[in-house]
């Protein structure tokens, strides 16, 4: 009997220290900004953790959502398209949405800027998942001309000017 408790307890332990046992203990996304010299459009992709944006959905309209209806990625998309943004000294920039693709463990949304490179000056605004969860870091890469620069997004650091 005492055996029988001791592995019973161990064995509970164990699931608690478990890294599957918990959700993931850190809130990321990352963007990756850079020109298509095949198109002439400016790519824009962003990836998240699946399971942050089933919880802000679901937290923000009260139900479950599948990403492969379309009505549902019609309402994500009006949340992304709030959160994510970029603007030059003319104005805010006409990203168009390409699409989403959607895996059990990250969220990738394709947007991009047609037939235009990324302007000097931009100030970017990458807020997603910032208003739901205290924790997120949005890491954003811009490649130019080769060279990457990164940039660091979190709730208290929404918008950037970007030279």
């Amino acid at each position: 009997m005492l055996l029988t408790f001791v592995a019973s307890t161990l064995f509970f332990a164990s699931l608690g220290l478990s890294p599957l046992a918990h959700a993931h203990r850190f809130h990321a996304g990352i963007t990756d900004i850079s020109m298509n010299p095949n198109t002439g459009n400016t790519e824009i992709v962003h990836t998240f953790m699946a399971h942050d944006v089933e919880a802000l959905l679901e937290n923000l309209y009260q139900r479950q959502f599948d990403l492969s209806d379309p009505e549902d990625i019609a309402v994500f998309k009006k949340y992304f398209e709030k959160q994510f943004a970029m603007a030059d000294t003319a104005g805010v920039l006409p990203l168009k949405w390409v699409g989403l693709k959607v895996d059990p463990n990250s969220v990738i949304v394709f947007q991009e800027l047609e037939q235009r490179a990324l302007p000097e000056q931009v100030s970017i605004r990458q807020a997603v998942l910032t208003d739901f969860l205290i924790d997120q870091v949005n890491t954003l890469n811009i490649t130019q001309n080769g060279v990457t620069q990164t940039h660091t997004f979190t709730r208290s650091k929404r918008e950037q000017q970007l030279p």
